[in-house]
């Protein structure tokens, strides 16, 4: 004998059907996953040294880009004012052709300075940027220092 909810083939279904919620979910996985590589913070890209790296061989044929303590910007020998350095950058046929630069600046700029002409270098199209810096002139961590002792008498 099997037992019967009654009510006949008209009676109302007790059973949630959950197919149309599967097909919701499934279209709700597929627009996630397209849109999901397209909210990817746009930056400056760097590809930043280890710690265990030994120095970089700066390739004395590229041309070097250098600010000075005042922030003026020499790109090789000539200086170039900061309001055009964008057009300076994008007229050089040398630095579009080989499509790097590498980058002195004083360790006593500020560093909002110096991302402002990284960003104005990434903006002209140049797509490697080096960074040169004196591994000799800074040692990181800094070294400790000798706890003072307490010497009562």
């Amino acid at each position: 004998m099997g037992m019967s909810a009654g009510g006949g083939p008209n009676a109302p279904m007790s059973e949630i059907n959950i197919t149309p919620l599967v097909d919701v979910m499934l279209v709700l996985l597929i627009i996630f996953m397209i849109t999901a590589p397209m909210m990817d913070d746009k930056g400056v890209e760097l590809d930043l040294p280890k710690a265990e790296a030994k120095p970089m061989e700066v390739d004395e044929s590229k041309l070097v880009m250098t600010i000075d303590k005042e922030r003026r910007v020499f790109l090789g020998e000539t200086q170039i004012p900061h309001a055009k350095l964008e057009e300076a950058l994008g007229a050089n046929e040398r630095l579009q052709r080989e499509g790097e630069l590498y980058l002195k600046a004083d360790k006593d700029i500020p560093y909002g300075f110096v991302v402002q002409v990284m960003a104005i270098v990434k903006k002209s199209g140049i797509p490697k940027l080096g960074m040169v810096t004196d591994p000799e002139e800074q040692k990181w961590p800094p070294p400790e220092e000798e706890p003072q002792q307490n010497k009562e008498q």
